[in-house]
């Protein structure tokens, strides 16, 4: 039952995803967009049309056909580990995130050239780089990780009676 609301929330994510940057790509000029809201404590948030052909924030964006076989390999060996190694039924969701996300991006690859960006924050004089659905999945799935492991190094072992 869990692999159900697993797989159901991997296809709504991917939707959500694929949904929003479809409609930037087609309905917003490349750099431009809309602000939601100003200076809301301190914050403004605006869709942003961005197109990324590096990894986070941009990066190695000269290597852009590298980052996409670098993207296929983690897809695919996290769905082996998941599908034939994992033995903790906990790791299934946090993996699933990661792996919709980097889906999401590998997509824009072969539909736009380069992956949709358009969610543009700014704190007071702070511009956060511009991101989309995707990249906040494999956000929430890679921290979902490290405090998953946390938890679990800080929990109370259970000893033996033998």
């Amino acid at each position: 039952m869990k692999w159900v609301w697993c797989i159901a929330l991997a296809f709504t994510l991917f939707g959500l995803d694929i949904a929003s940057k479809a409609y930037v790509y087609h309905h917003f000029p490349l750099n431009s967009g809309f602000s939601v809201f100003q200076n809301f404590l301190g914050v403004d948030f605006s869709i942003t049309y961005a197109a990324n052909k590096g990894a986070a924030w941009g990066v190695f964006s000269g290597f852009q056909d590298y980052l996409l076989y670098f993207r296929m390999i983690v897809v695919g060996g996290l769905l082996s580990y998941i599908l034939f190694f994992n033995k903790e039924k906990r790791l299934l969701y946090p993996f699933m995130l990661i792996i919709t996300g980097a889906l999401g991006n590998v997509l824009d690859y072969f539909v736009y050239g380069h992956v949709v960006d358009m969610f543009y924050f700014k704190f007071g004089s702070y511009s956060y780089p511009i991101f989309n659905i995707a990249d906040s999945v494999i956000f929430c799935g890679t921290v979902w990780l490290i405090l998953g492991q946390k938890r679990n190094k800080h929990a109370p072992h259970k000893q033996s009676l033998s």
